[in-house]
C-alpha cells in the first residue's frame, strides 16, 4: 500500500481521492492530538497553580521551589520561536511565489533558529534549579 501511494506522488503526480482523503483525515487527527496534548498541559499547570494543595504547601510554586524568571532565558526563547515561525512564513511565501533562492534561505534561518532554541531549552533544563521530580512544578515545567 505504501509503495502504491509513494508511486502515485511520485511518478505519475497525484494521488487517488482515497489516498487523498486519508492523508487528510491522517493530519487533522494529528493537529487534533496535538491540540489535546497542550490543553492537557495547560490544564494541569493553571489547576496545580490556581488551586494549590496542601502537599506543596498551598502556595505556586511550591515551597522550596525556586522559580524561573520569566523575563531571561524563557523570554528570549519565545523570541526566537517566534523569529522561526515568521521565517519559515516567509519560506512557504517564497516557495508559493517560486523564488528557491530565498525560500532556501528562509528554510536556512529557521533550521539556525531551531538549533539555537534547542541549544537554549537544553541549557535551562539543565541548570534548572529543580528537577522533574519536585512535584508537579517540576512535572509541568519539564
Amino acid at each position: 500500500w505504501w509503495r502504491d501511494v509513494i508511486r502515485e506522488a511520485s511518478f505519475e503526480g497525484q494521488h487517488t481521492v482515497a489516498v487523498q482523503q486519508g492523508l487528510r483525515m491522517g493530519m487533522i487527527l494529528f493537529i487534533v492530538s496535538e491540540v489535546m496534548f497542550f490543553f492537557a498541559f495547560f490544564w494541569a499547570f493553571f489547576t496545580s497553580s490556581l488551586s494549590p494543595v496542601f502537599n506543596i504547601g498551598g502556595v505556586w510554586p511550591p515551597a522550596g521551589i525556586e522559580a524561573i524568571s520569566p523575563w531571561g532565558l524563557p523570554l528570549l526563547n519565545t523570541i526566537i520561536l517566534l523569529s522561526s515561525g515568521a521565517s519559515v512564513t516567509w519560506a512557504h511565501h517564497a516557495i508559493v511565489g517560486g523564488f528557491k533562492k530565498e525560500a532556501l534561505v528562509g528554510l536556512i534561518i529557521t533550521v539556525i533558529f531551531a538549533v539555537i532554541f534547542t541549544g537554549l531549552q537544553g541549557f535551562e533544563y539543565i541548570n534548572a534549579p529543580f528537577a522533574m521530580s519536585d512535584s508537579v512544578y517540576g512535572s509541568v515545567f519539564f
